[in-house]
């Protein structure tokens, strides 16, 4: 009996250790197949066919909404969607399909697409926009784009009628653009009511012993609003303490010498301890307003702004900057300067909105509520993705209105969406020989700019290849006058 039982247990143990067996064998024989199949899938790719497999996503730094990049949807999304084709490669993307609220677009940087029955739009960034390389013939139903939000010094060419005029949709500083970025360098409303960096008005008083009244930082030097000009004349009625590379008397601490260390908060510590910011602006255009203003503001420090004609229109309170336009000579806004200084209450007027928290502008608060994009805000489109969404939305628009047999809306840009005067130089500041030749470049500049653009001759728009006659060489007239 015992004999039996041991037989009956061996078989049993055989019996496992063969199941065991077969498992692992299937296992084995089910991995070699994967591998198989992965050998045999990646033969094809080195025959020519088409990747299968799911690529990572490339996003580039700009963009915060979802794009869809993987090559196996690139042709898919350029045959099915309005094609909207970066001339400028802003974004460095070959292909993206964004969704805009109900509609979606197809956004790339390759030029070979320039032809493509579906490119609708061009998108051109103002920096790196040139008239000696655009996308001609342009067709009647190519839309052009400009995003500059720049400064004006960059391209003085946008800023004359023949150029600005070529464009259907706009997103630049000014006020008066498709989509306006007058605030861009705003966060919100909370940054300017905020009481994190203010320095009380006792300890700046008591600050004033080792400290100029005036602060003064800049490293962009002799720009076209010719600035250091007037600080430098201004220097020689009243003290300023001036950091960065134009005219400085003062060293900023080590760890704070680069110029990536202005949004630190060891820097803003440092202006905060002032009465007075010199937020001097490199042009004087309307509406291009920067963080020169806006830090100050911030900082609980009185700005004393020079740069848009129209900044009124922009302060959080009639009370809350110093003007220089409104001094006839720094002479002048030195005295008054001083006489700030030695007068508490006179001085706590220029920051009692920010002491109660109150911004009486409507304008601006309209602004920074109706606005399409965030600054620095993770919730929020980025203006570039704004710029791209309200482009493809007018493309669709006119899309669905051909659709329904109706003509397509022609939307054009004309001068007030990039309003920029002729650069001009303070006459009580004589040259100086070290910095001549760059103080003495910009009115020039400007004046070829002028020539350049009012020599381009060419229409702006092109009849369609289809209603061209056969054997046509399908390019419209292209001249620059010389």
């Amino acid at each position: 009996m015992v004999r039996i039982q041991r037989g009956k247990l061996l078989a049993f143990c055989l019996c496992v250790m063969a199941t065991v067996f077969l498992l692992i064998t299937l296992q084995v024989v089910v991995e070699l197949g994967k591998f198989e199949g992965k050998k045999f899938k990646n033969s094809h790719l080195k025959d020519g066919h088409a990747q299968m497999e799911a690529e990572p996503l490339h996003l580039h730094p700009f963009f915060n909404r979802e794009g869809l990049t993987l090559n196996r949807k690139k042709t898919l999304a350029a045959d099915s969607f309005p094609i909207m084709l970066w001339w400028s490669p802003l974004t460095g993307e070959t292909g993206r399909l964004s969704q805009c609220g109900a509609d979606a677009c197809f956004f790339t940087i390759n030029r070979t697409y320039l032809h493509h029955h579906r490119t609708k739009a061009f998108l051109f960034y103002g920096t790196d926009f040139s008239i000696d390389s655009l996308p001609l013939p342009r067709k009647a139903h190519h839309d052009w784009a400009l995003f500059h939000e720049e400064s004006p010094k960059n391209n003085y060419k946008l800023f004359h009628q023949p150029v600005i005029t070529l464009f259907n949709y706009t997103a630049t500083f000014s006020r008066h653009s498709h989509l306006p970025l007058t605030t861009q360098y705003l966060e919100g409303t909370e940054v300017l009511t905020s009481l994190r960096h203010l320095v009380p008005l006792r300890s700046k008083n008591h600050l004033r012993k080792s400290l100029a009244p005036l602060v003064y930082v800049q490293s962009d030097c002799d720009p076209p609003s010719d600035r250091d000009s007037y600080v430098r004349e201004l220097m020689t009625y009243i003290e300023v303490d001036s950091y960065g590379e134009c005219l400085r008397n003062k060293p900023l601490p080590p760890q704070l010498s680069n110029p990536a260390s202005m949004d630190a908060d060891g820097f803003f510590r440092i202006l905060a301890q002032y009465k007075f910011i010199l937020a001097f602006e490199n042009a004087v255009c309307d509406d291009y307003i920067t963080e020169k203003l806006w830090r100050p503001l911030k900082l609980g420090v009185v700005p004393v702004y020079y740069g848009s004609p129209s900044i009124a229109d922009w302060l959080p309170s009639n009370r809350s900057a110093i003007l220089v336009s409104e001094f006839s000579h720094p002479r002048e806004l030195a005295s008054y300067i001083r006489a700030l200084d030695r007068d508490d209450r006179r001085y706590q007027a220029y920051i009692e909105w920010k002491l109660k928290g109150e911004i009486s502008n409507q304008r601006l608060l309209t602004a920074l509520r109706e606005r399409k994009w965030g600054v620095q805000d993770v919730k929020q489109d980025n203006y570039i993705d704004a710029f791209e969404c309200m482009v493809c939305t007018k493309v669709w628009d006119n899309i669905r209105l051909q659709e329904k047999g109706l003509p397509p809306k022609r939307w054009q840009a004309d001068v007030t969406h990039l309003s920029c005067p002729e650069p001009t130089v303070f006459a009580f500041s004589p040259l100086v020989p070290r910095r001549r030749s760059l103080r003495e470049m910009w009115i020039p500049s400007f004046q070829q700019s002028k020539k350049e653009a009012r020599a381009l001759s060419f229409p702006v728009s092109c009849p369609d290849e289809s209603s061209q006659e056969e054997g046509s060489p399908g390019r419209c007239p292209y001249t620059l006058k010389q």
